[in-house]
């Protein structure tokens, strides 16, 4: 069975480093590619040139919005260690640059093991029935994306659903795949950014959120069945916002970090 996230991540090689490649419908938050899901596209490309399985840290910046259509993906190798293949890549459609990227790329169970240290801990997320889940239509608005990734929030950070809002950036919640796919370090790319953006629980304006940078930092691979989230927000400022994440295996392993700065909703 080819899953879902595969086909609508699906690379035709052109020449080495260059691939055909079509932004999915359905992967979007009213008609444009979510921003998670393009950092994968792209990922995917840089990872199978890198010729190493996962990434480990890539930073992504977005320089154009991805309705559905063809698209070029390319790859290219800046620098290749014996522990670490350091790759740029990039989405193009026609003359126009949508995403640009850097990362490395290893391989997490040939490094895994040694010293460890942790400080942090998964959320403790109520079981997955008594949760709130993230729909797909909204007041006009339609999340492509939300019938791909099941999302099951923590009831009391559940956006837009109290009146007043909570008033903390916070959101925590279990993610899966609908179509049961398992989780793999690949697509933790897409995961740092599946959850609406925790801002929404404060008293911002409703609106597009663009991402201008995102950088993910995976680091494990998914143990099966669903992830833990957190996302949050700390400061919003001059037209600006940061976003951090945590998310978390069944195994309570921390698989994925993230960051990323967005422009404040205009409503």
């Amino acid at each position: 069975m080819q899953f879902e996230f595969d086909q609508a991540t699906a690379l035709v090689q052109r020449e080495a480093g260059q691939y055909d490649a079509d932004i999915h419908p359905g992967w979007d938050i009213n008609g444009n590619a979510n921003g998670g899901y393009l950092l994968a596209l792209a990922g995917k490309a840089m990872r199978d040139l890198s010729g190493r399985p996962d990434p480990i840290s890539v930073t992504a910046h977005y320089l154009a919005p991805g309705p559905a259509g063809p698209i070029t993906v390319s790859a290219d190798t800046i620098k290749s260690g014996r522990q670490l293949v350091t790759m740029s890549g990039s989405i193009q459609r026609g003359d126009r640059q949508l995403l640009r990227v850097i990362g490395s790329f290893g391989d997490i169970a040939a490094s895994s093991g040694g010293f460890s240290y942790n400080t942090m801990a998964p959320p403790d997320l109520p079981p997955i029935e008594q949760c709130t889940k993230h729909v797909a239509q909204r007041e006009g608005t339609v999340i492509g994306l939300a019938e791909r990734i099941n999302v099951f929030f923590r009831p009391e950070h559940a956006p837009f659903r109290f009146e007043p809002r909570p008033g903390v950036a916070l959101i925590e919640g279990w993610a899966a795949f609908a179509d049961g796919r398992p989780f793999d370090t690949l697509s933790l790319l897409l995961v740092v950014d599946a959850l609406p953006p925790p801002v929404f629980n404060i008293d911002i304006p409703t609106g597009w959120v663009p991402t201008i940078e995102l950088t993910a930092h995976i680091r494990g691979i998914p143990a099966p069945g669903p992830l833990r989230c957190r996302f949050h927000t700390e400061i919003v400022q001059n037209g600006f916002m940061q976003e951090d994440g945590e998310v978390w295996d069944s195994a309570g392993q921390l698989v994925a970090q993230s960051r990323q700065l967005a422009l404040v909703p205009r409503g």
